[in-house]
Order: structure tokens, then sequence, then C-alpha cells
């Protein structure tokens, strides 16, 4: 018998072989394509903002950029994948025309264009929604139509805008073409839908086939250098309108009456942003504009206040008793770290107690609860809000129809699996043990950077601690008066928080710029299915992360800070080494709102730097690298060209952005109420700002289907849900209101008259404790003592030196821990109450867009499916008689 051995050496050259001569062919092939291709390259036409071919007649729908390169062997290769690439595009059926740069003679640009078939063929893949017939429900007239004189000057000019007829629609199918609305079908399609459709094929065509590995997609080929870019073209110049025909210069009219700052104070085109961009860029402008919209309500009660805070300052019965010389002037405070600290008066912290009274009184607690039921308000009328663009813009029923794959998710499809929904086989890249595998490790992978952060609190706690003892020793080895406060205290309790903060900030940036990479590599090693299940995954790693760390200092201020530092004779100490940071003489809520105006101010500039400033030096710098003919003489495509690329999380990060500093506004929004104001003016310059940058600095995004704000809206309601809680926690522990307000109904009733008064006088000698200054620990005790004094004030509820209990907590002290979590649990289910009433009361839905979705489906059952019908029915009953007419037979 012949082995098994000898076999495979008798067919291995055979093989080989055959494979030898499938490769041959396979070159050939593709270079006779890429040669039918490159054939097509033409000269420039001179009609710098023309749209079209050179023949004037087939529209640009997307743009090809690459250099001609020199004939290294990875070069070839690049060469190799171009020309299969194009070749694939043109057996898809799109039509492409080559054309040389007018400024580098080594840069080619490829147009395409997709015909008439092509555009309906894939209308119908991606089930896009187009007209049937006008909408013929009367629209219910503006409750505000009689304030349409003053408002109209706050919209857009509608002169240039023109409001467009509303149609009802429904999914293209390519063979019931005669029941849509085609009037033209030169417009029938829009240029952002043509881009949607172009990108599509784009991504999914080959470019190599190795064995059974097919590598497709446009995305691979940027990355490895194959085109340099891949874009759809801007209609027009941003600052000057097209004279060219069949231009609609939308771009311009966005730039006008949007993106310009002279139209800061106008409502946002919305419908023309969504035509031009997308809806997923139109539902984030829309979104942004909504809370800004809402944010002017809270920053007019916020700044109210503020003010009233501000205006009673030095009325406070608290303020004035501290800044007294004859109450706080003779209060002698314990110093606040060991040895090098010194013994400083209680009036020294006048000014800084007159600053707590502006932020800490019981228009804070109004304001807490008001934003309560402000963010409520604003999430369900944002629903409304979303359910009527859903239906104006055809996304009501997106998620379910016109969800496809990632080109990426596909690429690595091999195994195959039963769909449990359709009974048919289908590939999918992992297996269910892979898919446990890959999700342990990017749950593994996100908790180890949270862990790092926390570990970075710690160090800058750690910080926070040796700073406040290394200032406080260098103040006193300089000769200062003895007891004089202001100089020798404040100075390095402000100095540790304000550093502290700032390198807080810095910390939190370098923690951001490394993560971003490990949470794009974990969810790329996931492979989410669709383009939405990618996003919300890197939306919730994204998050959570920064969730922590960019909130996680305030939280250690608020909630951690002053809470356990024992007494001064038996100080807490951390790590058995640094003595327990205290609050500042005014307060843990003042050192909470320094937090929150360093990160939410330094946050706000850095972002502009990164959004403004760097695409403008760098559009700045491309155009002198590359100085050439004028702009009036180069080609739309080649103008795009030097403009910058948007990433492909360029809107998650101006998402993220807002919802941080949504964060900000509603967390900390207790000690802190003029944040949405600096939110409400942040915003009003956001919106422009990113108006600006789409428009001028980028080149035009692929547009993009999106239904809503996806996983950013559960986001929202987590935030407001907690925000219920932070402010009651920050009001309980972190300010002063409860111990006062105990004080004012429980312990000071004086007899006034026939009745009993309530005032605040004595306050601030009740709130703090005596200490004997002889029973400071050796460790603990001031290195110099003034002679005149033996007892000194510390801010607590314990008994005096002498008390049979001394040093233990008094029963002021139970009252008012009593207090604060009645507070909580009372003030939590009264707006979760609250909350959830609202929730009911105000439908997601509006009841005119529900009639209007079921008039719409209505109309294409009857158009599209009881028509179809009917022919079935017809062709039926004719072929039943003729049957019966053959057999003699009466039907």
């Amino acid at each position: 018998m012949i082995s098994t051995s000898f076999l495979f050496f008798l067919v291995t050259p055979l093989i080989n072989i055959y494979i030898y001569i499938y490769i041959y062919i396979y070159i050939y092939t593709v270079k006779l394509l890429s040669v039918l291709c490159f054939c097509l390259q033409t000269e420039f036409n001179d009609k710098p903002d023309s749209l079209f071919f050179n023949d004037g007649v087939r529209r640009i729908d997307f743009i090809l950029a690459y250099e001609d390169e020199d004939k290294k062997d990875f070069e070839k290769r690049h060469t190799f994948q171009r020309q299969y690439f194009e070749a694939s595009l043109m057996k898809m059926g799109m039509e492409l025309e080559a054309i040389q740069s007018v400024i580098d003679e080594k840069l080619l640009f490829v147009k395409v264009h997709m015909p008439w078939d092509v555009l309906c063929t894939y209308a119908e893949v991606l089930h896009i929604k187009l007209p049937i017939q006008p909408n013929d429900l009367s629209s219910r007239p503006s409750r505000w139509r009689f304030l349409s004189c003053i408002t109209k000057h706050f919209y857009p000019n509608e002169e240039l805008i023109t409001k467009e007829t509303e149609f009802f629609t429904a999914p293209f199918e390519k063979d019931r073409l005669e029941y849509f609305y085609v009037r033209d079908k030169d417009v029938f399609f829009t240029a952002s839908m043509r881009s949607r459709m172009a990108y599509y094929i784009l991504s999914r065509a080959p470019y190599e086939i190795r064995g059974n590995i097919k590598k497709f997609g446009i995305t691979k080929l940027l990355d490895r250098g194959v085109y340099k870019a891949a874009y759809p073209l801007h209609d027009s110049r941003f600052n000057v309108e097209s004279k060219e025909e069949g231009c609609p210069n939308e771009r311009f009219l966005l730039y006008k009456e949007w993106a310009h700052p002279k139209s800061f104070y106008k409502m946002q085109p919305l419908n023309l942003i969504r035509k031009y961009y997308g809806e997923k860029i139109g539902i984030y402008f829309a979104w942004l504009g909504f809370y800004t919209i809402m944010l002017a309500l809270a920053a007019v009660v916020g700044l109210g206040c503020f003010i009233y805070g501000y205006r009673t300052q030095d009325t406070s019965t608290w303020s004035k008793e501290v800044c007294d010389p004859e109450i706080g002037g003779k209060i002698v405070m314990c110093p606040q770290c060991d040895k090098e600290c010194k013994y400083w008066r209680l009036n020294s912290t006048c000014e800084a107690s007159k600053k707590l009274c502006i932020f800490d009184n019981f228009g804070t607690l109004v304001f807490a609860v008001f934003m309560s039921i402000w963010v409520t308000l604003f999430l369900e009328f944002w629903k409304r809000y979303q359910a009527e663009l859903e239906y104006t813009w055809d996304t009501v029923e997106f998620l379910e129809q016109e969800q496809s794959p990632r080109p990426e998710y596909e690429a690595k499809c091999i195994y195959e699996r039963k769909n449990p929904i359709t009974g048919v086989k289908e590939t999918v890249p992992y297996t269910a043990c892979g898919r446990c595998l890959r999700l342990s490790i990017g749950i593994g992978t996100v908790l180890f950077w949270i862990l790092l952060i926390l570990a970075s609190i710690v160090a800058i706690i750690v910080y926070r601690l040796a700073a406040f003892f290394a200032f406080s020793a260098k103040l006193r080895a300089q000769d200062m008066k003895e007891l004089e406060p202001l100089k020798e205290y404040v100075t390095p309790q402000m100095a540790t928080s304000v550093t502290a903060s700032l390198i807080s900030f810095v910390v939190i940036m370098i923690l951001n710029t490394l993560y971003e990479r490990v949470a794009i590599w974990i969810t790329d090693f996931e492979l989410p299915r669709t383009r939405t299940d990618y996003e919300n995954s890197l939306t919730l790693k994204m998050f959570l992360f920064q969730f922590v760390n960019y909130y996680s200092s305030c939280f250690y201020i608020a909630f951690a800070k002053g809470k356990a530092v024992g007494y001064p004779g038996d100080p807490v100490y951390l790590l058995g080494k640094y003595r327990n940071e205290e609050c500042d003489p005014g307060g843990c809520l003042i050192e909470l709102t320094t937090q929150l105006s360093i990160i939410m101010g330094g946050k706000a500039i850095w972002n502009n730097i990164q959004e403004v400033l760097l695409p403008w030096v760098k559009n700045l710098i491309l155009r002198h690298c590359t100085r050439g003919p004028s702009e009036k003489v180069i080609p739309r495509w080649e103008q795009d060209y030097r403009l910058q690329s948007l990433s492909k999380l360029g809107l998650f990060y101006e998402y993220l952005e807002m919802v941080i500093q949504f964060g900000f506004v509603t967390l900390f929004v207790a000690s802190f109420p003029l944040a949405p104001v600096l939110a409400l003016v942040n915003n009003l310059f956001e919106i422009r700002v990113d108006a600006w940058k789409i428009t001028t600095q980028f080149r035009r995004i692929v547009p993009e289907k999106a239904q809503d704000i996806g996983a950013w809206q559960p986001i929202l309601q987590g935030i407001a849900i907690l925000a219920v809680a932070t402010n009651a926690m920050i009001i309980a522990f972190t300010s002063d209101m409860i111990p006062r307000l105990v004080y004012y109904w429980s312990f000071s009733v004086y007899p006034y008259g026939d009745h009993l008064n309530h005032t605040m006088q004595g306050y601030t000698n009740s709130s703090l404790s005596i200490f004997n200054i002889n029973d400071f620990s050796n460790n603990s005790r001031p290195m110099k003592t003034p002679y005149n004094i033996t007892t000194c004030r510390y801010r607590d509820f314990r008994y005096a030196p002498g008390h049979p209990k001394e040093y233990e907590y008094t029963i002021y002290y139970w009252h008012v821990i009593a207090a604060k979590m009645a507070f909580i649990i009372v003030l939590e289910h009264i707006v979760y109450f609250t909350k959830f009433i609202l929730s009911y009361v105000i439908p997601d839905v509006p009841y005119a867009v529900k009639e209007q979705i079921k008039r719409e489906k209505y109309l294409t059952q009857v158009v599209l499916h009881e028509t179809n019908l009917k022919l079935v029915t017809k062709h039926g009953t004719g072929f039943l008689k003729e049957k019966c007419m053959e057999e003699d037979v009466r039907p």
C-alpha cells in the first residue's frame, strides 16, 4: 500500500501549482481593473466650487485622497491594495474619476459617484425612510404665537433658511418606487443620505484576499496609510456663497445663521443641521440647546440665592459673633497640627466666615430642593422633545430596522451558531466562553484603572497633610507677632487647598489621556456588534472612569475631610504618621467650593484649547506649509483636504464634557449655587464654538443615524437620582445648617413676654468645645505656648475638662446627629416622591406626536402593503379563472 506520507508528497506540488496559477490570474485581473480605473484620470476643469465630475452631471458623493508613492516593497503593496479596492468599488456599481492636485503633484484625489440604481439598492438595504405623501394633519398653533413679533428676531432668517414641507415617510423599497413621492431624482436622495450610503459601501469593499481571509474596509486602509483621507464634500466655502448651479450653499447658511459669533442669540436651525450633518450631530446640538435653555432657569434661581447670601453675610448672627472683638476676638483656638502650628484667635476667620455665609444659608437649602425638582423636569421634558425629533427626523424605529453590523465585527466572524430568533445559522466572532473571557478582561482592566485613581487620591491626601505641616513650619520659623492668625494660619491652609486642587486637576488630565486609549483598546477587543453597541460600551467605561476621576476629590472634601480628627489631646493619624486633616476654619464647604471652581474652570479652559485653538493652529500651519493658488482656483475637494478630520469619537467627547458638567451642576450644587450660572455661560459659548469648529475647521462629517443620545440618557438619570442624596448629605454633614437649626429650635429658647423667643445668639460659643492645654501629648504639644492662656477651643461638641465625662460627646452632639439623619431621610423621600409624580404626570411622547406616528403607519400600510395585496389577489383570481376555463368547470 502507498503510505499517507508518500501521497502527501505527490499531492503537495500539485496544490502549490494550483495556488500559484490562482494568484497569477488574480494579480493580472486586478491590474486590468486598475488600468480601467486609472484611465478615468482627468484634468481639473477650473471650476473650484463644482460638486460634480468633470462632465458636470455626476455628483461627487465621496472623496478618496492618496499620495503617489515611490516603488518600495511596502509601497507596492499599498498600491496593489488601493487598486484592488478601487476595482472592487467599480464592481459594486460605483463610478470613479481620478484627478491630480493643483498644489502637490504627488497627491491624487479619487471622486466617487453612486448611480441611481446603486442608490436605490442601498437605500433599501439601509431601510432609509423617504417621503410617500405630504403631511395632511393640521398642525396646532403655537401657544406663544402672540409674541411672534418679538421672538422672530431670535430665530434664523426665514428668507435664507426656508421651512421645508413635512412628509409622511416609509422605508424605501426599490420595487415600489412608484408609490414614493419622487419629484426630481437628483434631489430625491439628499447629500447626507448619499454620503452615508457611499460610506457603507466603502466600509465593506474588499482590498485584499488571502486564502479564506478577506480584508475589507476603508477604515483599515486609512489606518495603514494606503489612503491619506476619505470624506464627503462640503457644498461650498463657509464664508462665500457658491454661484455654481445645483449648489444649495447649506454650509454658508449654517455659518451665517448658526456658527457666526454675531448669531449667538439665535435659536439653532436644527432641521438644517440634521439635513447637512445627519441625525447624530443634529440630536447632539438639540440636546445641548435644550440643556442650555433649561439651565437659564436654574441660573436665575442660583444667582438669586447667591445674591441673598451676599446681602446677608454682614447681618448673620453667626458671622457677627465670629468677627466681634469681644466674642471671637477673645476666643483662642487650638492648633490644628502637631508642634509647628500655633494658637490663633477666632476673629481671624472673620472674612472666611462671611464668605461661608454667602453659600451656607437657608437659601441654599431651598435651591438644593429646587435643583432636585429641576433635574427631573429637565429629563422628562427632554424625553418629550426627543420624541418629537424622533418622529420629525424619521428615527422612531431606527434601532430595530437600520442597525447593521460593524465592518470590524463582520471581519472576525468565523464561528457558526443558530440565531435564537430567526432559527437561521449565522457567523459570530466568538463563542460564549470567548465572549465571557473578553468581558472579564474588560471589566478587570476598568476596575484596575479605577483603583489607580483612588490611589492617586490617597497620594494627594497625603500631600495635603504633609504640605500643611510644611507651610506651617515655614511660617513658624518667621518672626511674627504672637497670636496673629491671619498671616500664620490662613496662609498655609489656603496654600495647601489651592496647590492640592491644582495638582488634582493635573493628575485628572494625565489619567484621562492615558485611560482614553485603554478604554478604546478594551472596547475594540470586546468586538461589539453594531456601532450603537460600541458607543454604549465605550460610554459606560469612560464615564465610570471620569466619574471617579473628576468627583472623587470633591467627595473626599465633602464627606471625609474633617470627619474623623479626634480632639487636640487625642488626634487621629493617617498611616500612623500624618495627623488627619481638619477643615478650614471657615468650614469644609468653602474648600469644596474652591475645588469645584478650579476643576470646572480649568476643565472649560482646557477643553476650549483642545477644541478651538489646536485645530485652528493646525490648519494655519498646514496652509502656511502648503502655499499654492488662492481658494478661488483650488477645487472644492482640495480645500476640504486641507481641513482637519474629526476623530471617530469626536462627538463622544462633546457629550462626555457636558455630562461631567451636568454632574458638577447637580451633585454639588448645595455648595456652589453659581455652578448653573457658570455652566450657562460656558454652554452659550460651547454651542457656537462647536458650530464654528465643525463648520469651518473640519472636513464634513460622515452623516450617521441616531435615535436618541444613547447611553448618556440612563447616565443622566443616574446622576439625577444620586444628586438628591449628595446634596442632602452636603447640607447635613458638610455645612453648619443642621447644627444651627438644632440650636435655634432646641437650645436657644428665652422667655420674651408671654411667649418664648428663639435666637441664634450664643451659637458660636456653643459650637466650640474647651480643651485644657496641659492635656496635650508630647507628640502634639505646640513648641511655643503663650503664658496667659490655660485653655483653647476647638470645633466639636464634647464635655469640658473637669466634667465626669470629659472629652466625651455631649447630648447636643447626639441631637445634631439625629437631626442630620432625619433631615436626609425626609428630604430624600419628599424629593423622590415629587420626582415620581412628575415622571408619571408628564408623558414621554406628546399626544400630537402619537397621532402622527399612527397616521404614518396607517398610510404605509395602505399605500405599500394593501396595494401590493390587491395586486396579488387580482393575479390570483385571474389564474383561477384560466384554470377553470381549461378544465371547463365553473369557478
